[in-house]
């Protein structure tokens, strides 16, 4: 007989007729002369129950029935008569696939997700990492969705580069030397010619740069891929290696920029809703009993778009009342998360897209405002057209920003900031020739899960995390 999927055995009606169910135990009671034992094969947050007669079958068989086992259950598919499930299934046979000591680390009581890290390979088989996987694979499917529905080509950056999107010093470096027999000149600096690439490599942090070729190029595309940063970083909110969504769009401006970005996370937000319902109940219920409320008021309201100016002399006007920061707040400054959460939680009470942030604090590809913005009377330093959209819990979920398009300009910021761009040349060629207006934004999908989840820790909402002295698995 053809297995078939709990999922759908659980939205049969077909009452009477034989099914064969494999999957993993849950748990296993029993009466005198009654076992009932919930079985999940992974295709949903719901068990099917099986009713086994005692009589039925060995006693020794069901001894090695303990949470974890595998089993194979071939019986009829009847009507139940609990509350909370339609249908059950009257084993007829019963074959156990993978017994399962009673040393299993995920044992049906209430380990901490600190613990659970530890079993990363385990502990997928709980329901509320099920759950997350699930989620995390409609969220993925959301955004190829939307892309392709709107005229967007899924474009393949490299994850090897020589060239370093964010900044220098967070990149792992990617080589083919031997550590042991380094190579170097006479003053000291290791020598990259016996190397695989002829030259020093790393791991990207972004697909940025690429992507824009593939916008001036395509017209509008996305990378979705997974991107690396060697931060030294043992926060709730930092991976080592994290995937991002990067679409870049010719003739975008900033106001469709930020259109865009709405209408993206909206989607994704909605399409949660609407396929992964069961599993966001099941969170909302054990995890985040405010989560269905966050994700319908996400989904029904319109972002404030908000100047950084404005921002930092709402934040001003706080503190002076009395509100406390761990960190200061003045124009200049890069907004920490407690300065977005206030904005975003109590200040507005919905999400934001920052924008107008002082160039300093940002990179050197955002377009530089035209006019200076001025700050409580004082006019302040020149501004970028950057974006950032700001959400509850989260804080800042997407990164985006106009990019320069004037050849002069950009290397003028380039030459300003003291920044190599000698294995570059080819970012610059984009400015060249025929260059064009165009924009993007990048969204760290981990961040997008975190929020969809109602989960605290970003190591959660990926299989098998990589951060600081952790690469197990």
């Amino acid at each position: 007989m053809k297995r078939t999927k709990i999922i759908d055995i659980l939205q049969s009606q077909e009452y009477g007729q034989p099914v064969l169910a494999k999957g993993w135990v849950r748990t296993h009671r029993n009466s005198k002369s009654v076992h009932f034992i919930a079985l999940n094969d992974g295709s949903t947050i719901k068990n099917v129950q099986i009713v086994a007669d005692s009589e039925k079958f060995d006693a020794d068989l069901f001894r090695l029935i303990t949470t974890g086992a595998c089993l194979s259950v071939e019986g009829l598919l009847t009507e139940s008569p609990g509350s909370g499930q339609s249908c059950e299934i009257q084993a007829e046979t019963i074959n156990i696939l993978g017994t399962c000591p009673a040393d299993y680390p995920m044992q049906k009581k209430g380990q901490s997700f600190e613990y659970m890290r530890q079993y990363a390979h385990l502990r997928l088989r709980t329901n509320t990492f099920g759950a997350i996987m699930r989620i995390r694979h409609n969220m993925a499917m959301a955004i190829h969705t939307y892309f392709h529905n709107h005229g967007y080509y899924y474009f393949h950056t490299p994850l090897i580069t020589a060239s370093d999107c964010e900044g220098a010093g967070q990149m792992f470096q990617v080589t083919t030397k031997n550590l042991y027999d380094l190579k170097k000149d006479e003053e000291g600096k290791i020598v990259y010619d016996d190397d695989f690439f002829g030259k020093q490599t790393s791991l990207t942090v972004s697909g940025q740069l690429e992507g824009e070729l593939g916008a001036t190029a395509l017209g509008a595309i996305y990378t979705f891929g997974p991107t690396f940063r060697a931060e030294n970083s043992n926060t709730p909110r930092h991976l080592a290696e994290f995937w991002m969504i990067e679409p870049e769009i010719a003739f975008m401006d900033l106001e469709e920029l930020m259109d865009l970005e709405e209408d993206f996370i909206k989607y994704c937000i909605r399409w949660a809703l609407e396929n992964c319902h069961d599993d966001l109940e099941f969170l909302n219920k054990m995890i985040d009993k405010g989560l269905l409320e966050r994700l319908q008021n996400v989904v029904n309201t319109e972002f404030i778009r908000l100047p950084y100016t404005q921002g930092i002399e709402i934040l001003q006007k706080a503190i002076a009342q009395g509100k406390q920061f761990e960190f200061p707040c003045n124009w200049g400054d890069d907004l920490a998360s407690e300065h977005e959460r206030y904005l975003v939680e109590e200040y507005f009470k919905k999400p934001v897209i920052m924008t107008n942030y002082p160039k300093d604090i940002k990179a050197f590809y955002m377009k530089i405002d035209e006019e200076k913005p001025v700050c409580n009377g004082k006019v302040m330093n020149d501004t970028v057209q950057g974006t950032d959209v700001l959400f509850p819990q989260i804080g800042e979920i997407i990164g985006g920003s106009v990019r320069e398009e004037n050849n002069d300009k950009l290397i003028a910021e380039i030459k300003r900031r003291n920044i190599p761009m000698k294995d570059m040349w080819w970012y610059l060629d984009t400015r060249k020739y025929g260059s064009c207006p165009h924009a993007g934004f990048g969204l760290g999908f981990e961040r997008l899960i975190l929020f969809v989840t109602g989960m605290q820790n970003i190591r959660d909402v990926i299989p098998f995390p990589r951060t600081p002295n952790n690469a197990e698995f």
